[in-house]
């Protein structure tokens, strides 16, 4: 699928831009994307948007800092990460470290490659909120965020020096504001324009997976149409605005088509940490959170570790998303994306908290 003018128009705008998606969305995949555009890898984008969009193809010196490589209980965990990821830009750009504090060798690695290329820096930023997500609830979680708020700490001053900043997560979490220089960051999370830069949309759907919607029907016995139906109940349905047209995860659909069955992919790679200790340490109430739940953006946008409310931790983590939009109130209204969720979370959350028998429980949940 050919995102690349997407990523374009971002570099043209040439905002710090932030993107909040759920797990397993591509995330990291459309960072590589802007990775190698920026490396100047023109032969990389031959028959794509950005061939003939781009012009000049110049090279700039990439900084890729990416936390999805470990685990974080522990404020040392954190601080080996970060040396190995300082090492790796200052091996790939020809750089000689000149501290042990990270924040130092981050301000010498952005300065350093402005001088030594004559070009200014792109840096992209993934998963940045899995040290504290990590951490949450433990006696670690401030000295990460801590940690973290020192080491980008150095992007305050150096936007003269800075191309293109783009920062990835699961999370905006709001009072942990680890980017606190950077005011003028800029949340895509909700913008129109780019509902669709992570996601495969019904549109792309068609296009790009015809003959594999053709080899699920034979092997489930159904007509086209039938599993392009099934497809939309189990797999699709994710908005992250309003008026605009859904996405699947591809995650989970690439795994029905490898397969050819209608399997319930995403849970069996893994329920998200971060959301089952969230429950845990903050108990949920149902009817606050399912079944055409309405919010205004503030009550899921953001998420606050102290709070009470789980609505923007099951929002994040995409258990719920936007099926409707009233202007007059500018209301949103949430609910589950699709079976493959809804059967997920209540089969397999609820029975992590539960204290009742599973049967007991009933499936109807009606929001007051």
């Amino acid at each position: 699928m050919d995102k690349t003018d997407l990523v374009y128009k971002l570099a043209c705008e040439g905002k710090p831009y932030f993107l909040s998606r759920p797990r397993r969305f591509g995330k990291s995949l459309l960072l590589s994307t802007m990775e190698y555009y920026f490396l100047g890898k023109r032969d990389l984008f031959k028959g794509l948007a950005l061939e003939t969009l781009e012009k000049d193809w110049t090279e700039y010196p990439v900084i890729k800092i990416s936390f999805g490589r470990s685990s974080y209980e522990t404020k040392e965990n954190l601080l080996a990460v970060i040396d190995n990821i300082l090492d790796e830009n200052e091996k790939n750009l020809g750089i000689q470290k000149n501290s042990d504090n990270p924040s130092v060798r981050f301000d010498n690695l952005i300065h350093s490659a402005y001088e030594k290329t004559g070009k200014q820096v792109v840096i992209l930023i993934d998963e940045y909120d899995k040290p504290i997500l990590d951490a949450l609830y433990t006696e670690y979680e401030e000295p990460n965020r801590q940690e973290l708020r020192a080491f980008y700490s150095p992007l305050k001053d150096c936007d003269k020096y800075i191309r293109f900043l783009f920062i990835t997560g699961i999370t905006k979490v709001s009072h942990v504001n680890i980017f606190s220089g950077l005011n003028q960051l800029d949340d895509i999370s909700l913008a129109k324009d780019f509902s669709s830069i992570c996601g495969i949309s019904e549109s792309e759907l068609v296009q790009y997976f015809t003959p594999e919607i053709e080899e699920l029907a034979k092997a489930q016995e159904l007509s086209v149409e039938e599993a392009k139906e099934k497809l939309v109940h189990m797999y699709d349905g994710y908005h992250f605005t309003h008026d605009i047209e859904g996405v699947y995860n591809p995650f989970c659909l690439l795994k029905c088509f490898k397969y050819k069955d209608f399997g319930s992919y995403r849970f069996e790679s893994g329920t998200p940490s971060f959301l089952v200790k969230t429950l845990q340490n903050q108990p949920m109430e149902l009817t606050n959170l399912v079944n055409g739940r309405y919010a205004n953006e503030n009550q899921f946008k953001n998420y606050d570790p102290d709070s009470k409310n789980m609505l923007p931790v099951v929002y994040q983590s995409g258990y719920l998303t936007i099926k409707d939009f009233d202007k007059e109130t500018r209301l949103y209204k949430l609910d589950f994306p699709n079976r493959e969720i809804e059967e997920g979370f209540l089969d397999v959350l609820l029975q992590k908290f539960i204290s009742v028998p599973y049967d007991d429980v009933g499936l109807e949940i009606t929001n007051q």
